[in-house]
This record gives structure tokens, C-alpha cells and sequence, in this order.
């Protein structure tokens, strides 16, 4: 696993030692950073809500993201994502969370604490982006204009957003990648 593009280009990532979590494919990664491309902003706050090894994360402020907050709750992954950031000679633009998502998304609420990309690559047996997102928006998290990339393998139900709009969606075997923009 490696850093597609960007300052940390060709970075070595490690994999956390786990049949429990899934990273996302370096070919579902490279889709998601082209589809990407034209919505990202320099200096922009991003978050990987269940970051598993921290590489999304990693790339975005590999590609010119001030901050990516880096959220998981299991020990291996945090462990993992320590050793990922610290490669990077950049800790600094990363704050590691130790913390269930939904305990993540109060604390970034109570900090007033908002993002311009948001990563959600939860268990797939979890089924619960539609609650994130709803508690996104109702948490004022997102600012005007920020994409979130959803992954997941499932048909997910967003109508009831008036201020999200799908802007691509494209499958890859069992991974379906959707993004998605606030309309603050």
C-alpha cells in the first residue's frame, strides 16, 4: 500500500494486522482521488471516520489538505495508523482518534471542529452512512461545499438530504464508491 500522489508520493504504508479491517484497494483508492480531483481545496480539513490504516487520510494531506483527522476504535488500527503518520514527518498535520465514529462526531460538534472532506468506509455489516451523514449535517460538521466519499456495498438512500447531491457514484466489483456534496 502506497501514497498515490502528492508530498508523500510513494510512501509505504502499512497494513494493519487484522482480518478485521478492510483497506480500501490502491485501485479503488486511485479511482477515488481521480474522481476527486476537481473538488479538492488546499488547506482544507478532512476526516477519515473509520481509517483503518489512516491511508485515505494520508493522502489528502498528501495532496495539499491542511489536517486530516484520523478516527478508529480499534487498538490495532490506532497502532497502525501511529506508525503510518509518523512516516510521513508530518505529525503535525494529524490529529489520531481513538473513539467510536458517532463519539467522534459529538466531540467534533462540542470543538465546532468542520470539514471539507469526509471519508466514510465503515463496515460494510454496519449499513449506517445514512445516520452519519444525517448527523453530520444536523451537527453543523460540514462546511459549505464539502465532498464526502462514501464506500460501501450497498445502495444507500440520500433523498431525504435536501442539501446533499450525489456528484458520481461508480462500482468496483463488490465496493461501491459514491461522492457526494454539501450544499451547506
Amino acid at each position: 500500500m502506497k501514497v498515490v500522489s502528492g508530498k508523500f508520493r510513494g510512501l509505504n504504508l502499512k497494513a494493519v494486522p487484522s482480518n478485521n479491517t478492510r483497506p480500501t484497494s490502491a485501485k479503488v483508492k486511485e479511482a477515488v482521488f481521480s474522481m476527486l480531483t476537481p473538488y479538492l481545496v488546499d488547506e482544507g480539513v478532512a476526516l477519515d471516520l473509520f481509517a483503518g490504516t489512516g491511508s485515505l487520510g494520508i493522502e489528502a494531506v498528501s495532496r495539499g489538505y491542511k489536517t486530516a483527522y484520523l478516527v478508529d476504535k480499534a487498538y490495532k488500527a490506532i497502532s497502525t495508523i501511529k506508525e503510518n503518520v509518523d512516516k510521513t514527518r508530518a505529525n503535525e498535520s494529524f490529529v489520531v482518534m481513538k473513539t467510536a465514529a458517532t463519539e467522534a462526531l459529538t466531540k467534533f460538534k462540542d470543538d465546532q471542529v468542520k470539514f471539507d472532506l469526509v471519508f466514510l468506509d465503515p463496515p460494510y455489516r454496519m449499513k449506517i452512512t445514512e445516520q452519519i451523514i444525517k448527523d453530520m449535517v444536523e451537527g453543523d460538521l460540514l462546511n459549505p461545499g464539502a465532498i464526502i466519499v462514501d464506500e460501501t456495498d450497498y445502495d444507500i438512500d440520500l433523498t431525504n438530504f435536501a442539501k446533499i447531491n450525489l456528484l458520481k457514484e461508480k462500482n468496483y466489483k463488490d465496493t461501491k464508491v459514491a461522492l457526494y456534496q454539501f450544499g451547506g
